[in-house]
């Protein structure tokens, strides 16, 4: 039962989620795309975290930080995927209120800690290049928790902030999503009720995010850039280079994005640009940070290389 009667409203109890297309064709091919996409991200991150356990030479800072953007990604990716494809598959894909409500918030919750952990990771570059003395002190374990902490808890809070919004919005009509999941966006446009001030606090918590962790990154990345310059070894360049490359390739997609998404007008755009869009972000990120990181990292290669060797001669 989609509505319930609440005085003198309709509250609505399931949401009508439209997806990406109509076509039927269409529709099989890209949920055989995208769960091929899915199982490759599950697989790559898992990996990559189990890989980073059981080598010993990858047990420090910017590997312990790696591991959980890897399990952030595969948690970003299954807020939204599953259903997705589910989506494919049936004519009328509904999801519940409550249902809805936590696909808002696990969305919003990995999508926030994920921009904290890559402010955290340049940070960790730029000890490791600027101090290198001081690196480990700068860097022990006991502060990488706690930035690690403190990262899970940002984005915890900036995803109780929308949850909260959700809860207090009436829908008193209208519950088709112009999406392929529950997004703020198309929430705001569905409800009857005037919460602007919510809404703006809501758009204040996601762009102070933003805006803390790209400063936390170009200063980190500025300040590493001059280091960089001043180094007199060409060998010291390019491994401190090679250090960065994966970090600033997930930084650029990431922030790309969601600058598209969240920070561009929205008269300038489209909903289907805004749902291809969010494809990238929400589905295909999470499958191409592995990737990036194990094909540009020769640490990590070098660590999957010993033990694909001890597995083979064991």
């Amino acid at each position: 039962m989609a509505f319930l009667e609440d005085g003198n409203h309709t509250a609505v109890t399931e949401f009508i989620l439209l997806g990406l297309t109509n076509d039927p064709v269409l529709r099989v091919i890209l949920f055989i795309i995208i769960l091929c996409i899915y199982l490759v991200t599950v697989c790559g991150n898992l990996s990559t975290i189990l890989l980073i356990r059981v080598s010993s030479q990858l047990h420090h800072p910017m590997y312990f930080f790696l591991s959980h953007l890897a399990s952030v990604d595969i948690g970003i990716s299954s807020s939204v995927t599953p259903n997705m494809l589910v989506n494919f598959l049936v004519e009328r894909n509904t999801i519940s209120y409550l249902g809805c409500a936590i696909q808002l918030g696990s969305a919003i919750f990995f999508g926030s800690t994920e921009a904290f952990i890559l402010a955290t990771m340049a940070y960790d570059r730029f000890v490791a290049i600027c101090n290198p003395l001081l690196y480990s002190t700068k860097m022990s374990t006991q502060v990488c928790v706690q930035l690690l902490v403190g990262s899970y808890i940002g984005g915890f809070l900036n995803a109780s902030f929308f949850t909260n919004s959700f809860f207090s919005f009436l829908f008193c009509g209208p519950n088709r999503i112009n999406h392929f999941f529950c997004d703020f966006t198309p929430l705001v446009e569905l409800s009857c009720s005037d919460d602007s001030v919510l809404i703006g606090l809501d758009s204040f918590s996601a762009g102070s995010i933003i805006v803390i962790t790209v400063f936390a990154i170009a200063i980190s990345y500025t300040y590493i850039l001059v280091t960089i310059l001043k180094m007199h070894s060409t060998k010291g360049r390019q491994k401190a280079i090679s250090t960065c490359t994966s970090h600033l390739t997930a930084v650029t997609l990431f922030y790309g994005t969601v600058t598209f998404i969240y920070v561009m007008p929205k008269s300038s755009y489209s909903t289907d640009q805004n749902k291809v869009v969010s494809v990238f972000y929400m589905v295909l990120i999470p499958m191409m940070n592995p990737l990036i990181y194990n094909l540009r990292n020769n640490e990590i290669k070098g660590a999957l290389k010993r033990q694909l060797g001890k597995k083979i001669f064991s």
